[in-house]
């Protein structure tokens, strides 16, 4: 089986909830993702795709994917998708870093694999160690109330955690976790993310503010030295996200003892392939971690649903619907969810086709996609 085309599309995704708050004064409306589809001479063709939260996040712009492509593609021409770990290196040799670019491709190398040998993604990552991942749903920046509201929703609708949004104003963050924190019920989890937000001294005043209340404190600062220094001021479990971003770091965090969770979000990590591989490691050391990605539609949803399924249940913290975020669409059918929980599909690969009619004409194409 070889390589013979592939076709890079562009979708925007609006956000279901109008506006989405986050972090440091952040927001979208609409996340623009980049589709990846890869054709072979035996007719089986495998897709990914990479959605970033919000123009520029974790060095990654929404058009990266279409800039890699014009190295990538002509490089790619002739390969044998079902070699994952071959054109991994054939990837890496061709651009240094930008993973995020690369991860939408390596998707569609496991989902050609997957159907060329008749089997879900989830088994080909070793099997299904969930069946039915707990997933979390966003409370993003808005006002008490409306959080109150939502929360209310999100818990009739099944899920029982929730990632409650800070980082744009200490002062008002501390009112906002003390007034949002006590409303879960036994049972549910808060995990409150400044995605990078605080300065070091404004995060030490807001956990110590906040220090009798039960959540888990997500990168409070953008560097991991900073969320160190935090940490090393508070009792609250921490978990580390943006700053996860490869084996190197994973081996530096279980060194240091520097966090009880871990957010593998596998764009940031360079695709699922180097995600198995710190999922791994940190599993081993005993440390829980999130399947989910930066944003996304179905398709990227799909691989965090194998992903999740493929992870070990007592170490899979949480995971989420990311194409229930959206009132778009950039595949079909979505994984299914139920009761608060998402669910990989048993169908060959991915499980998942490219949503021609949404997605349009491609933005580039290189070699035959006919």
């Amino acid at each position: 089986m070889k390589i013979t085309g592939i076709a890079i599309y562009k979708k925007g995704l609006p956000y279901v909830g109008g506006s989405y708050g986050w972090g440091a004064g952040n927001a979208i409306t609409t996340a623009y993702a980049s589709v990846v589809v890869v054709h072979t001479d035996a007719g089986i063709t495998g897709c990914g795709e990479f959605t970033p939260c919000g123009e520029n996040y974790m060095i990654a712009h929404s058009e990266g994917v279409e800039a890699a492509a014009r190295l990538l593609a002509p490089a790619l021409m002739g390969q044998d998708p079902r070699q994952i770990y071959a054109l991994e290196r054939l990837m890496d040799n061709t651009i240094q870093g930008h993973g995020y670019a690369k991860a939408p491709f390596d998707a569609a190398f496991w989902d050609i694999l997957g159907k060329a040998s008749d089997m879900p993604v989830w088994m080909l990552m070793g099997g299904k160690l969930t069946d039915g991942a707990p997933m979390y749903r966003v409370a993003p920046q808005k006002s008490i109330e409306e959080t109150t509201a939502e929360l209310d929703a999100h818990r009739a609708a099944g899920y029982r955690q929730f990632q409650i949004k800070v980082g744009a104003d200490w002062a008002a963050d501390i009112e906002r976790i003390k007034a949002t924190v006590p409303l879960l019920k036994t049972g549910e989890k808060a995990l409150v993310d400044a995605n990078q937000g605080w300065r070091v001294d404004d995060a030490i005043r807001v956990v110590r503010a906040t220090s009798h209340l039960d959540y888990i404190l997500e990168q409070p600062c953008q560097t991991y030295e900073e969320c160190q220094q935090v940490r090393a001021k508070t009792d609250l479990p921490m978990k580390l996200d943006e700053c996860v971003t490869d084996l190197k770091m994973a081996m530096r965090i279980v060194h240091d003892k520097g966090a009880d969770a871990a957010c593998l979000k596998i764009s940031n990590l360079g695709g699922l392939s180097k995600a198995r591989r710190v999922r791994d490691f940190f599993v081993t050391n005993r440390i829980p971690v999130v399947s989910e990605d930066s944003w996304g539609g179905e398709i990227a949803t799909a691989a965090v649903s194998h992903f999740a399924a493929s992870t070990p249940q007592e170490f899979l913290l949480n995971s989420t619907d990311l194409h229930n975020y959206n009132t778009a669409s950039t595949g079909k059918p979505g994984p299914k969810t139920a009761n608060g929980k998402l669910y990989a599909s048993d169908a060959p690969g991915l499980g998942v086709t490219p949503d021609y009619d949404s997605l349009g004409s491609p933005v580039a194409i290189y070699g035959d996609v006919s």
